[in-house]
């Protein structure tokens, strides 16, 4: 690290160490808020995991039920017509929050169609709603994730890169100030011995 070795840069250097030890306690603070939040995030997807598990095995045990009635385009009404979200701040992060899916209305024959099919279309919407929630859920973990690995990154630095070139700069620079005081006093000395022989010179010529 290249650094002026005077009494601005001095100043400069102290002012940085102040400013960057001053802000590591809040970073510190905010990552350990992050890794709370991304910990959480992952419990939160790991039991949507297991919600949209068990929703797609009850849906893939009616299949041949549908196999056997190809008429029936349960699919299509199972799809979200609309996904309702909300956004909230964590830590700093802006994330996605679920609220609500809404389905276009059912527009099947009561009287015809088999009285299951009620009991199917509610098993396809509610996997639907598991895989939505799900995929909002990894969107608020990816973004908590990709802000803890810029905190780390940040306290990282100044813990362990701008604080010690701040006070290793410090240190150069008072030893530097330090030797330019002891050089300029022993050069003073130097001097006023020189003066006081010339001084004592003179006077004994003249006597």
């Amino acid at each position: 690290m290249k650094i002026k070795l005077t009494r601005p840069e001095l100043k400069t250097q102290r002012d940085a160490l102040r400013r960057f030890e001053r802000y590591l306690p809040m970073l510190k603070l905010k990552q350990q808020q992050l890794q709370a939040m991304v910990r959480s995030a992952q419990g939160a997807l790991r039991v949507a995991r297991k919600h949209t598990e068990a929703a797609r095995v009850k849906v893939a045990s009616s299949r041949a039920i549908l196999e056997d009635n190809p008429g029936l385009d349960l699919a299509t009404l199972a799809k979200p017509e609309s996904v309702e979200t909300h956004i909230d701040n964590v830590a700093g992060v802006k994330i996605p929050v679920f609220d609500s899916v809404t389905f276009v209305p059912a527009s099947y024959s009561l009287f015809s169609t088999p009285v299951w099919v009620d009991g199917v279309l509610a098993d396809q919407r509610a996997l639907s709603r598991c895989e939505v929630e799900f995929e909002i859920l990894q969107t608020q973990f990816n973004l908590l994730e990709r802000e803890l690995t810029k905190i780390v990154q940040r306290v990282n630095l100044f813990d362990k890169v701008k604080i010690p070139d701040c006070k290793e700069a410090i240190r150069r620079i008072r030893i530097h100030l330090g030797d330019e005081m002891t050089a300029g006093v022993g050069r003073a000395k130097i001097a006023k011995s020189k003066l006081d022989a010339k001084t004592r010179a003179i006077q004994e010529a003249s006597a």
